[in-house]
């Protein structure tokens, strides 16, 4: 084809009055498309597009886009964005906008707060996205035996018997005690919560677990560091905090603010997934362990044991892949179970019907 093209250009060129012909030997056809290929003059104008009553359109929808005609310029909606960007006066949206009350109260109130379930609600936390089987026995068994098991008979009448002074007095020996407060008990400053009767109102929980762990020697090996965030990780399934020293202790030769120990604290399921593991996984597993100390607690319902890095290998996660964990850098862990509990006594009746052993002289 361009053969034939600069043929015709040379021809023009010299004057020639009848254009290039190709010879006769080629078929009609062939030599109606290269005439066309090497004609000056523009192709035919093509046919206009058929209408929709044409034939070619038969085997279409009637509801197809291709028989649906554009929509004119002023029959366009305009997108939500463009009519907020359009808007000359702007709504608050504190005002038109829904807000769950701050303080609840009472049931009579006209205003009542959503309930937890509701995105709305202030309190609102997303799940759980799976049931625990030590939470599932908690609500179906544990709860019901505690109640029944710390259940104390009240006769009906009976008196309530005063709450004592628990804060101390001033005896006004001197001009400087008139009008100050009440001083704490003797000999502790903390005024420790009083123990109510368990009902069906106040059955104590599991509110938070803690693992704590302190590791003096990381500021020469930071190693030590790397390898308990890791443990710490798989285990709770938590990203851990890192600590500071708050004091210098010149005896291990660590210096105020530096980072030596770390933390992770867990809530609601992941709680009780890692009860249910050192329960019925790592304790019973342990060598010449008789079990947590009795006399644990701060008197206000939480308890504490420890775990040497012995007992933290037992863990499953670390216990499948423990060519992956230096075993002399697994640290041992500090452990804090916080309770609704408002004494250490109903803070072991919870954890011993979980399974939790104690051992030794057990402290009010």
């Amino acid at each position: 084809m361009a053969n034939i093209r600069g043929i015709a250009r040379t021809a023009a060129r010299h004057g020639s009055a009848t254009p290039f012909r190709p010879a006769t030997a080629i078929t009609t056809s062939h030599s109606f498309s290269l005439s066309r290929c090497a004609s000056s003059q523009s192709a035919p104008p093509t046919r206009s597009a058929p209408a929709a009553s044409d034939p070619v359109f038969e085997d279409l929808e009637f509801d197809s886009s291709f028989l649906t005609p554009a929509l004119p310029e002023s029959a366009k909606v305009a997108t939500p964005k463009e009519r907020f960007q359009n808007k000359t006066q702007r709504l608050p949206g504190s005002r038109y906008q829904f807000h769950p009350p701050k303080y609840d109260r009472g049931p009579l109130h006209p205003i009542q707060s959503p309930p937890s379930s509701d995105p709305t609600a202030r309190d609102f936390v997303p799940g759980p996205f799976h049931n625990n089987r030590l939470r599932q026995t908690y609500h179906s068994t544990i709860a019901s035996d505690i109640m029944t098991l710390a259940y104390t008979h009240t006769p009906p009448g009976t008196e309530k018997e005063p709450t004592p002074q628990r804060l101390r007095s001033w005896d006004d020996s001197s001009p400087y005690h008139k009008n100050r407060p009440l001083r704490g008990p003797r000999g502790d400053p903390v005024l420790r919560p009083l123990e109510k009767p368990i009902t069906f109102r106040n059955v104590p929980v599991i509110r938070s677990v803690t693992l704590a762990a302190f590791m003096p020697t990381a500021i020469k090996e930071p190693d030590r560091m790397v390898i308990a965030r890791m443990v710490t990780q798989a285990i709770t399934g938590v990203v851990p905090e890192v600590t500071a020293v708050k004091h210098s202790v010149a005896q291990w030769h660590i210096v105020k603010g530096q980072k030596v120990g770390l933390k992770a604290t867990l809530y609601g399921n992941t709680a009780y997934d890692f009860l249910d593991k050192c329960i019925h996984l790592v304790f019973p597993r342990i060598k010449d362990w008789e079990g947590v100390k009795g006399s644990t607690g701060d008197s206000s319902g939480n308890l504490a044991w420890g775990l040497t890095r012995e007992a933290v290998a037992l863990f499953p996660e670390i216990e499948a892949n423990y060519s992956m964990y230096p075993a002399k850098l697994i640290p041992g862990y500090r452990i804090f179970v916080e309770t609704t509990a408002k004494s250490d006594r109903h803070a072991r009746l919870l954890l011993s019907s979980m399974g939790v052993p104690f051992q030794g002289l057990l402290r009010d």
